[in-house]
């Protein structure tokens, strides 16, 4: 193991796409931080669970939970607070109403669905110019680079707003370093590079220079009582450019992730051994073993990859 860093800090984000809350401790089970995204906004016009790339609003608000969550059974409840500042508890008949008029459009607070309700998760194709609006692509550019993402996960991504049972964009961990941002920071002449864009769960202060974390995917890191597999870079939406509660909107953000970090910054992560962790923790990392043949591999196989979901970027209707 090779010691990396200490905790610097603790998220959770109660409903998906929303603010969340700051935390000295927490229990992380084998869906991910307890709490996390355990509420979602769906979208009823389009049928569809609706993050903030498709509701920039979203951002504008922030949730907190009234009760301690739990890792099993129903969800605990929230207090949100909307972007005119007043707030509405998940269990207000009201939610509903106040939350489709922050939101522009007729939308609901839900609650976690089993897996087994496909109907739920499902997302309509999108289309070329939603793909676009989605990662801030202009016209004409390539979109981001999803080969990476294991075939299974694509696969359900494709016909799923989330992994079904989940409201989780791809993996259950988002891990950032302090390294990271401090390296995008000195490419830009003055974007806000606030943790608070990238929506992580844990952020490593570390020592280190450089997309540091990039190195871990394939190995595991322990920190406190928790064991995680480190999975692949995340990809890099709109949603770090958009407002949020007292950050503004700046497109040099993703800018400077697109030119200088592959449009990537920070890494998923799934637990491997549940465990409470806590700000101060030290962290260490098992680096992956790495052969010329499996570097060979991997690259194949994502070339190949790679050329099928370009395929399919270009079956998506302009419309």
């Amino acid at each position: 193991m090779h010691p990396v860093g200490t905790i610097r800090e603790l998220w959770r984000y109660p409903v998906k796409s929303m603010g969340g809350e700051r935390l000295e401790a927490a229990d992380v089970v084998g869906h991910g931080v307890v709490g996390d995204r355990q509420w979602a906004v769906r979208d009823e016009e389009k049928a569809v669970i609706a993050g903030a790339k498709r509701i920039p609003g979203l951002l504008l608000c922030t949730a907190r939970f009234v009760e301690a969550p739990t890792a099993e059974g129903p969800p605990a409840q929230v207090a949100i607070r909307l972007p005119d500042g007043s707030e509405v508890s998940s269990d207000d008949p009201d939610v509903h109403r106040r939350l489709s008029a922050a939101a522009g459009r007729t939308v609901t607070l839900c609650g976690p669905r089993p897996a087994s309700d496909g109907d739920h998760y499902r997302t309509p194709k999108p289309t070329a110019a939603e793909m676009r609006e989605f990662f801030a692509v202009e016209s004409g550019e390539e979109l981001p680079d999803f080969s990476m993402l294991p075939a299974s996960l694509l696969a359900e991504l494709y016909q799923y707003a989330t992994p079904r049972g989940t409201y989780y964009d791809a993996y259950t961990l988002h891990i950032l370093t302090s390294a990271s941002l401090a390296a995008i920071a000195a490419t830009t002449g003055g974007a806000d590079l606030d943790v608070r864009r990238f929506r992580p769960n844990i952020v490593v202060e570390t020592v280190a220079s450089g997309l540091v974390e990039v190195d871990w995917c394939g190995g595991t890191l322990r920190a406190g009582g928790l064991h995680a597999r480190v999975h692949i870079p995340t990809v890099r939406c709109a949603m770090p450019t958009r407002p949020q509660p007292g950050l503004r909107a700046d497109p040099s953000v993703l800018k400077a992730i697109s030119e200088h970090a592959g449009r990537c910054l920070g890494v998923y992560a799934t637990p491997s051994q549940p465990g409470r962790v806590c700000v101060g923790d030290p962290v260490e990392v098992e680096l992956p073993e790495a052969t010329v043949v499996g570097r060979w591999f991997k690259a194949g196989a994502t070339s190949l990859k790679r050329l099928a979901l370009r395929a399919a970027a270009a079956t998506l209707r302009e419309e």
